[in-house]
């Protein structure tokens, strides 16, 4: 069997690529296409090629999935999707395996999920340019040294989430937010001195700008949690069929109307009040992870 690997990874390897090639070059030719186009209005109705571009190229990857692997998927809870909505999806976050996950659950029953993407991310080849093509926001992500030398850098993240998210007004979808910002590890779990058992902490400043320039025009959110009973896999051990079973617990959370009626940086007592709600949801996303990993019969 491990003499079969390296075979069965080259195969899995050609085949991504190949659909790959083939999904993003007509993608972006539509995008070149849609740029030259003369009005708003045509633009936004070629975004439906784009995106049902990008929905093959997914759901080609969901068919390896369940071809190549022996992986469980087993999904608890309720929440009624809809493929024309306006969602915020929040998860937790320990695996790029996450992002494979997420599409494959939810791949054509909501819209098609952008995430918000380190700016380096755009030289990733052929995927840089599809994300880019797709609308998907490119962010700076400065640290604290970083702003303290050129304070000017502080709202330009800002800047670009708004401008996502009046291009995103226009069209059915479901904007992806890992509110922890990394991946989970023991490490960083340790330095943060997290209170809780299988997660960091909730960052919520990209909530609560999102929630602030589009939330009256969201549906809802879209509360994911993914557990891992074997333990928080990479990307090869999915490739190899080494991750037994995944689960996941979603909801659909209301938003609360005092949310979406503040000034996240600018008021100190609103910004409290908005970490207070992020923690609460937190909090009951662990007990969800605790139970998850426990139920034998999730």
């Amino acid at each position: 069997m491990a003499a079969m690997l390296p075979l069965r990874l080259a195969l899995l390897f050609l085949l991504i690529a190949a659909s790959t090639v083939l999904h993003v070059l007509p993608l972006l030719l539509v995008a070149l296409v849609k740029a030259a186009l003369p009005s708003r209005r045509l633009r936004v109705a070629s975004n439906p090629m784009l995106t049902g571009l990008a929905e093959s190229w997914i759901g080609v990857n969901n068919w390896l999935w369940e071809r190549f692997t022996g992986t469980r998927v087993t999904i608890s809870g309720d929440a009624p999707l809809k493929a024309d909505g306006h969602y915020l999806v929040l998860a937790n976050h320990q695996s790029w395996v996450d992002i494979l996950v997420l599409q494959k659950v939810f791949n054509r029953r909501i819209p098609l999920m952008r995430f918000f993407l380190k700016r380096q991310l755009i030289w990733v080849p052929l995927l840089g340019l599809a994300w880019w093509a797709l609308d998907f926001p490119f962010m700076g992500r400065y640290t604290p040294k970083q702003i303290a030398r050129r304070p000017e850098l502080a709202g330009r993240d800002i800047a670009a989430t708004r401008r996502a998210c009046q291009k995103f007004r226009a069209i059915p979808v479901a904007i992806m937010n890992f509110v922890e910002g990394t991946r989970f590890t023991t490490a960083k779990h340790g330095k943060q001195g997290s209170p809780y058992q299988h997660l960091l902490k909730p960052k919520s400043g990209g909530v609560a700008f999102v929630l602030d320039a589009m939330g009256d025009g969201l549906h809802g959110i879209l509360d994911v949690t993914i557990a891992y009973p074997g333990g928080s896999p990479s990307l090869l051990d999915l490739l190899a069929n080494r991750i037994p079973e995944v689960r996941i617990h979603m909801r659909q959370r209301p938003i609360p109307e005092e949310m979406l009626r503040g000034d996240y940086q600018g008021d100190r007592t609103f910004r409290a009040q908005f970490q207070q709600w992020m923690n609460g949801l937190w909090r009951e996303k662990d007990a969800d992870m605790v139970r998850l990993l426990q139920d034998e019969s999730a």
